[in-house]
């Protein structure tokens, strides 16, 4: 080959080495996450202790679950700078999460590691949410053989009053719920919800009713958070609620008919959902029709929509 055809070849390689980190950056937020990891990985080849560089490389390997490559990167932040509380959270953090896509004995080998990074961002920043957070999941799903300590986890959720009262509500309502003391979750969940007020919070409080099978409850609030944030989602979860429950048609129906008629790419449940959830309560009205309509507009949408083709064999026996 020769010198000419080489130097051609090597264009795309030298131009993306000479990409700066503040495009590297743009890419990021305008989430092309893929373009912006190669353009870090050039230019950290020639400064590789970029520190900017690497916690946005870091970022995005969390973005993707790569959490091996995450681990590893977190390990090499925390060597340059132990007293950083952030790099100690998110190594823990990466630790846990490839903890829960181990075996036992792999994630039992990891166990004190990842108590360990979070203890350490706490003792670093006693103001870390994130990290007090963890904490608290930590101890309240780890089981008491190895660990697992409703108190313990109590404790840390205390410590969360004097920072975020909202946290500290959420947090007990989440431990409650887990020792089954349904009545003081409800409590905390409610007064996180007229605290905070914030879509979380009236979640938290939606899922709680949905465990507990106290789907009047939960659909009365759905309607209360979407009066307040006018959040599509919740219209989907009505008429979800309505459609498996086989109560509040009128009010799935509408719901239903809202979502779809404000749907956009950054909802979360997707419109062959929508539509076959209106078909199957107007199946439950015994309107055959309309059951159809909508069912044929689930299968357009996703013609290997199993739960769909389920329901139009069921519409068809009507």
């Amino acid at each position: 080959m020769s010198e000419f055809y080489k130097i051609i070849l090597l264009i795309p390689f030298l131009s993306l080495g000479q990409k700066t980190y503040s495009e590297a950056e743009a890419l990021f937020y305008n989430k092309q996450y893929a373009i912006s990891e190669d353009v870090l990985n050039a230019s950290l080849i020639h400064n590789p202790n970029d520190i900017k560089s690497l916690e946005l490389l870091g970022s995005i390997y969390i973005i993707h679950e790569d959490w091996d490559a995450a681990t590893l990167l977190y390990q090499k932040l925390i060597k340059k700078d132990s007293t950083n509380a952030e790099y100690h959270y998110q190594y823990g953090k990466s630790m846990g999460m490839k903890a829960t896509n181990s075996n036992i004995f792999s994630a039992y080998m990891m166990k004190n590691t990842i108590e360990n990074e979070f203890l350490t961002t706490i003792s670093l920043d006693k103001n870390h949410i994130d990290a007090l957070w963890a904490l608290i999941v930590y101890y309240n799903e780890l089981p008491g053989i190895i660990g697992g300590s409703f108190e313990k986890a109590k404790q840390y959720a205390n410590q969360l009053k004097s920072i975020s009262l909202v946290d500290y509500y959420l947090a007990n309502g989440y431990i409650f719920e887990e020792e089954k003391e349904s009545l003081l979750a409800e409590k905390n969940y409610l007064k996180a919800v007229k605290k905070g007020g914030s879509i979380n919070c009236y979640q938290k409080i939606i899922s709680f009713y949905k465990k507990e099978k106290e789907y009047q409850k939960a659909i009365s609030y759905l309607e209360i958070g979407h009066q307040k944030h006018q959040w599509n989602n919740y219209n989907f979860q009505i008429g979800d609620i309505s459609s498996k429950e086989k109560i509040e048609f009128d009010k799935g129906i509408k719901y239903l008919k809202i979502y779809i008629e404000n749907y956009s790419s950054e909802d979360a449940f997707k419109l062959e959902n929508a539509y076959c959830s209106l078909a199957k309560i107007y199946r439950f009205k015994n309107d055959r029709e309309s059951a159809l309509k909508w069912i044929q507009k689930s299968l357009k949408e996703n013609p290997s929509f199993d739960v769909a083709i389920k329901e139009e064999k069921l519409i068809l026996k009507m």
